[in-house]
């Protein structure tokens, strides 16, 4: 049975959806990341990168403000605003014949944005943070209070999207 693939994607980054997110995921699945020069190849890489990106773009200011879908593809425009910074990107995204995403490409401008989202990104990697059980609200952060911070993540977290 094949799945409404940007139904899905869409479901998936408003909630905030990590199991959602690897159900969404071939298993051949390619992310191309605006600041790492190697796709990244396989589903667990893939589910990694863009779990931490619904934590890091997904917050109340996040919106898609155009979209352009074909048969097997689809290509949106993104708008958000991070510590004061506004970013806008483009995910373009291919799935397979049964509907899982089988390639994800995210492009960021201006520089200022890209390197925020590089800084914010590997904070989250290196912290290993662990996804919220509900879709949480971002606060606003200082220089002192980077994003993925410990304490805005459930303890009973299903499970660590940096595993």
């Amino acid at each position: 049975m094949t799945i409404d693939t940007m139904a899905t994607w869409h479901s998936v980054a408003k909630n905030q959806d990590i199991e959602g997110l690897h159900r969404l995921l071939a298993d051949d699945a390619v992310f191309h990341s605006p600041v790492v020069h190697t796709p990244q190849v396989g589903k667990t890489i893939t589910g990694k990168y863009l779990g931490a990106a619904l934590l890091v773009f997904y917050n109340d200011t996040f919106k898609y403000v155009r979209e352009a879908t074909g048969e097997r593809q689809a290509i949106l425009e993104f708008e958000v605003e991070i510590d004061g910074i506004q970013v806008n990107g483009v995910d373009m995204i291919s799935w397979n014949e049964e509907g899982l995403i089988n390639d994800f490409k995210v492009m960021i401008r201006p520089l200022k944005a890209v390197n925020l989202i590089h800084q914010n990104m590997g904070e989250c990697f290196r912290r290993g943070a662990k996804p919220p059980r509900q879709p949480i609200l971002f606060i606003q952060h200082s220089p002192s209070n980077a994003y993925c911070p410990q304490s805005c993540f459930a303890k009973h977290a299903p499970h660590n999207i940096f595993n």
